[in-house]
């Protein structure tokens, strides 16, 4: 008998939705070890501090910002087209799969970036393995009104982030053990085991991911009628944008969105190399610091679900957004390891809050009868992704002019009182009040 999984959707069905919760598992290693825990100091420790590219001299974290703007302008670039060629020629399964294999691979592969002779390698692995992740997340994302029904999305999108959490946390102990007793294993090198991680997260995303791949609905085989298929992704944005010039409090939500995604981005993605550069944070206290961050962020992503069912997801952002604007102006005059350390716990606390409520404030935003959700979160996603353009090249433009990374954070705050005053003005219909706060 075979294990496959069938076409047919089951709705609020237990093992569909652990199944695609088991991908926030899997794929949150990259997120955590990658990019917030390990990838950013080490990038730092075995690169010059100033690198002359095409003529230009960058700090080395400002290439590093930059390098994520390059992944994130490419991926904005193609999502459209490859999500719109998804839906309509049935193929979520099959982009989703392929980004995380490609992801795995650049991940292991970074295992041979060693210094500034391998850079080349190191910033295009690293780029890959960004695409990999990001690219997926579109059709992960789709999935979610597909298999739950509306009342449920708080719960079963918080539930994916817990896992994220959970998983990673796991894989990021087995690291640090690896790293600070690297004798153990029978490594003589401390950057070896630096580097094995890179190689475990490859493993581990692809791995787990496999159970993702049997419990979710197959693709659905569509009949390709026209010839521009290559254009549909972009017709769809087009369309879904046109279907959005009514829906005004949908609009103001994407505007807002944007905004305060550019700032909790930006700090998610940066906020090792801003310890790492400002604070002189070694491995061992950076993966303390991100441990803390995501214990925190377990609980974050359950009690703003809780405060969406009894105050709404309109006040259960604000107060999320509050907090983040807070965080940077803290984050300017921060300069002990205390605390660092506890407004890592302000970061954790909201960092899974305001990725689960958008996600599902956005899924109950969606018109009733919308059957085509992945090109409405190709939308949502492409928005991000511009987000996270604007948010890390401005942090690292302003760190080049400034010399200064509290400068670059500083800045960050102005994101997040614009999302603030855009949320402030959204009103709610009401015949939508019940479904935004439950």
């Amino acid at each position: 008998m075979s294990t496959s999984a069938s076409t047919e959707i089951k709705i609020n069905d237990k093992k569909t939705i652990n199944g695609w919760a088991l991908f926030d598992w899997a794929n949150s290693a990259y997120a955590l070890v990658i990019t917030t825990a390990i990838f950013p100091g080490y990038f730092l420790q075995v690169t010059d501090s100033r690198i002359n590219i095409l003529g230009f001299q960058l700090s080395n974290s400002a290439l590093y910002a930059f390098s994520i703007s390059a992944a994130y302008f490419l991926i904005a670039l193609f999502s459209p087209l490859l999500s719109g060629i998804a839906d309509y020629g049935g193929k979520r399964k099959f982009f989703l799969r392929f980004f995380t294999t490609l992801g795995s691979l650049a991940c292991i592969s970074l295992f041979w970036f060693q210094g500034m002779g391998q850079l080349t390698l190191g910033i295009l692995a690293f780029i890959l393995a960004t695409i990999g992740f990001a690219g997926g997340l579109v059709f992960y994302n789709s999935y979610l009104p597909l298999i739950a029904s509306k009342e449920r999305l708080d719960t079963v999108s918080a539930k994916g982030f817990a896992y994220g959490y959970v998983g990673s946390v796991i894989l990021l102990i087995t690291n640090l053990i690896i790293i600070m007793n690297p004798g153990w294993f029978g490594i003589s090198q401390d950057s070896v085991a630096v580097r094995i991680a890179f190689v475990m997260v490859g493993l581990w995303w692809f791995g787990f991911a496999q159970i993702t791949f049997k419990r979710l609905p197959n693709d659905r085989r569509k009949t390709i009628h026209q010839n521009n298929i290559v254009q549909k992704g972009y017709q769809e944005l087009l369309h879904v944008w046109q279907q959005l010039k009514g829906q005004f409090n949908t609009k103001r939500f994407l505007l807002a969105f944007f905004c305060y995604s550019a700032g909790a981005q930006t700090v998610i993605f940066l906020a090792a190399t801003f310890a790492e550069k400002e604070l002189q944070f070694a491995t061992e206290k950076m993966i303390l610091l991100v441990l803390i961050l995501q214990i925190v962020a377990i609980g974050g992503a359950y009690l703003f679900a809780k405060i969406s069912d009894r105050k709404g997801n309109k006040f259960s952002l604000s107060i999320i957004l509050v907090i983040w604007t807070f965080i940077c102006f803290t984050a300017y005059f921060v300069h002990g390891d205390l605390q660092f350390y506890i407004l890592a716990a302000f970061v954790g606390l909201v960092m899974g809050g305001v990725q689960s409520m958008s996600r599902s404030t956005y899924s109950k935003l969606l018109p009733t009868e919308t059957k085509d959700t992945t090109s409405y979160f190709s939308f949502y996603d492409v928005l991000e992704k511009v987000a996270i353009i604007v948010g890390t090249f401005s942090f690292g433009f302003i760190e080049q002019l400034t010399g200064g990374m509290r400068n670059s954070v500083l800045t960050l705050a102005i994101f997040f009182l614009v999302g603030i005053l855009i949320l402030s003005k959204i009103t709610v219909e009401p015949a939508r009040i019940k479904d935004l706060s439950d």
